[in-house]
């Protein structure tokens, strides 16, 4: 059974209590804690007249820091602990700051409601808070691909993956994934500034990635009870120019019969990507509501996978 309570109990708080907001005005949030100390390394550490090569090994030891630490103090903090009832319901409270799929849902939903009003000015801004292309440019289609592409990938990044790692490794697993994502959310990029800093953190992200990413593509293809689905996940995952979010996404695709990934403008420079599920329509404001709707069975279907295993367990 190992840690299937755990993350069972952890995922239940989360779903239904969240982060409280008067929490995090009070004190923040661990993933708020984290970004405060990855850019303070990136500061201190993170030299323009420094070579490529330098920048990468100071990145790579600043990441690896970062990562054991918090792997360390996750683990102090579950040993502490005592091995009763509040003391996991305790743990799972911590554990369950480290899952996002009830805040995933509402910035999705965010998005969807002057979307589907026809509001979109509204609907722009609700969606420069969860991508980071050019909100401006982007018309209905535009924000509803830039809507549903956020949902895919981060059920992978916010949801599935750190239930993965907390399944495997408890509390250190889950804290040290919420890390590495973090430092790849803030440094992962190929920016001048990042491309050498951040190289190590991206490809940690990449490998820490490479099942739940997978993962995510087999629930959403599962759940939306379409072959097409399918078909176009296993043929376009691997044309997406990251090497994991192309599962989710194409899956998200398939199921919805629209097309996603393509050209997209980030500081007023537009890359050429490939489409995903080429030849289909582009997606419309009522598609969003749909992958919301795809997003919660397949949640919820996940949810049950990890209660029968608790459960399966019980009964043994």
């Amino acid at each position: 059974m190992g840690f299937a309570p755990l993350i069972l109990c952890a995922w239940g708080l989360e779903v239904t209590i969240g982060w409280p907001q008067q929490l995090f005005r009070r004190i923040g949030h661990p993933v708020t804690w984290l970004g405060g100390v990855i850019g303070t390394a990136d500061q201190m550490l993170n030299r323009p007249d420094w070579s490529h090569g330098v920048r990468y090994l100071m990145g790579g030891f600043a990441s690896a820091v970062l990562v054991l630490s918090v792997a360390t103090l996750a683990h102090a903090i579950s040993s502490l602990l005592p091995p009763s009832l509040v003391g996991t319901v305790l743990e799972a409270a911590i554990a369950s700051s480290l899952i996002a799929s009830r805040s995933l849902h509402s910035h999705v939903a965010d998005v969807a409601k002057p979307l589907t009003t026809g509001d979109i000015s509204g609907a722009r801004q609700a969606v420069s808070l969860i991508v980071g292309r050019d909100p401006a440019q982007l018309e209905e289609d535009g924000i509803a691909r830039a809507a549903l592409e956020s949902l895919a990938e981060n059920m992978s990044d916010g949801v599935i993956a750190p239930v993965f790692w907390g399944l495997v490794f408890g509390l250190p697993g889950i804290a040290a994934y919420k890390a590495i994502n973090t430092l790849d959310s803030m440094i992962g990029h190929r920016s001048d500034r990042h491309y050498a800093f951040g190289g190590f953190a991206a490809r940690l992200d990449d490998a820490a990635n490479f099942l739940p990413a997978r993962l995510t593509g087999l629930l959403l293809a599962f759940t939306s009870l379409k072959g097409h689905a399918w078909r176009v996940m296993l043929r376009d995952a691997r044309r997406h120019r990251s090497p994991n979010a192309g599962w989710p996404e194409a899956a998200m695709a398939g199921a919805l019969g629209i097309r996603l990934s393509g050209p997209r403008a980030y500081e007023g420079r537009t890359t050429s990507q490939p489409w995903l599920n080429v030849g289909a329509r582009d997606p419309a404001r009522g598609d969003v509501l749909r992958g919301l709707a795809l997003y919660r069975r397949s949640c919820a279907v996940a949810f049950a996978l990890v209660a029968l295993v608790v459960f399966g367990a019980y009964m043994l």
